[in-house]
């Protein structure tokens, strides 16, 4: 009988090879992925539509994919951007796969699309071990889900490219404590950058949005701890080796 940790393997290995070759399929198209991952009611969609919005603005060619269990709620609020999006349903799994995603783009994504941000199922556990294709992760927390978020998650964490802190108008009244959260993110992944933002006073949105176009434009990517894609930056991490349970299919370094 095959173990549970095998078979665990064998899922993410697959899901690696089909993100390989979706990064590399993409790239010659000229398109960039970002991967968005957070925990429900972090404000995501909300800011993402933001990001959107400001990106048509400025003639940027971007597009979006929403992924939810079910209700096409999500596309409905990012369209309001003016951007083009597709709402994926994942049919009770609580992640997306990169089996799933490739099918979307091959039948939808506009030929002249440069960048596609990905808004994953509100889930900071099973879609941390999951490469997309992405160039970028960003991991998302909001202010009012305690400062040891990125402790009690760190695969998520500490895979991510670029942290990002919502709702900070909130910042006051939930009692957030803003250096205790800096320090716990940089325990699970040194040197990350954290960038603060509101939904509803727009802060952080230019910030976002000129980090993906960076890495769009070829500039440097964070190296964190866990890399969801190792191959993308020809990097070893210390350790070599995938952790089988929270942070399968991701590179594992040290968290310390």
């Amino acid at each position: 009988m095959c173990d549970s940790v095998d078979v665990t393997q064998a899922v993410l290995a697959k899901n690696d090879g089909l993100a390989a070759s979706l990064r590399g399929d993409l790239a010659r198209r000229g398109v960039t992925i970002v991967n968005l991952l957070s925990s429900p009611g972090s404000g995501k969609t909300e800011l993402l539509g933001r990001v959107l919005a400001r990106a048509v603005e400025r003639g940027i060619p971007v597009a979006a994919l929403t992924a939810d269990l079910a209700t096409e709620n999500d596309a409905r609020r990012l369209a309001r951007s003016g951007a083009p999006v597709k709402q994926l349903l994942t049919d009770g799994l609580c992640h997306l796969e990169a089996r799933q995603l490739r099918g979307h783009v091959e039948s939808w994504l506009p030929e002249d699309t440069a960048l596609l941000f990905v808004e994953n199922v509100g889930n900071l556990v099973c879609p941390a071990s999951y490469d997309l294709g992405e160039r970028l992760r960003i991991v998302l927390m909001a202010v009012t889900e305690g400062e040891d978020k990125p402790l009690k998650y760190p695969t998520a964490f500490a895979s991510a490219h670029l942290v990002v802190l919502t709702k900070t108008d909130l910042a006051e009244p939930a009692g957030f404590d803003a250096a205790a959260f800096d320090a716990h993110v940089r325990q699970v992944n040194p040197g990350v950058e954290i960038v603060p933002s509101c939904a509803r006073s727009g802060d952080g949105v230019d910030t976002i949005l000129e980090r993906v176009l960076a890495v769009r434009d070829g500039g440097p990517v964070h190296r964190p701890p866990l890399a969801p894609h190792p191959h993308v930056h020809g990097h070893t991490h210390e350790g070599g080796q995938d952790d089988a349970h929270e942070g399968a299919g991701l590179t594992a370094g040290r968290l310390s």
